[in-house]
């Protein structure tokens, strides 16, 4: 890996079945590193999914939400918690009705189509 620095203005946001804005900032070129930004607009509730190969890990930097992961109990998440999702297992995010977006960064060992439920 070569150092690099990614401008914020050069990333397009993409819309997913999962019922949220998708950025990639990066993606190794053999494919074990993604970081993105996951944007959920207010009141919506993303789609259960699962990713296969790939952890996730999201940090909150605007908002707050709720997370669901299978395994646990839904979680209200705010302003710089961390969420760990291990790879394979069932998860999905409610956006608050408050004015600022949930942009959790999303780091992953692989890129991969997610997996609907």
């Amino acid at each position: 890996m070569n150092p690099k620095i990614i401008k914020a203005n050069s990333l397009n946001m993409t819309y997913t079945p999962e019922r949220c804005f998708i950025a990639e900032n990066y993606g190794s070129n053999d494919g074990k590193v993604s970081i993105a930004i996951a944007t959920v607009k207010p009141g919506i509730t993303t789609v259960a999914h699962h990713l296969i190969g790939i952890e996730e890990i999201y940090i909150i930097t605007q908002g707050t939400g709720i997370i669901e992961i299978k395994g646990i109990e839904p979680a209200e998440v705010t302003v710089g918690d961390v969420i760990v999702i291990p790879d394979g297992t069932s998860q999905r995010r409610t956006k608050r009705l408050r004015r600022k977006l949930i942009r959790p960064y999303q780091q992953s060992s692989s890129p991969s189509p997610p997996q609907a439920l």
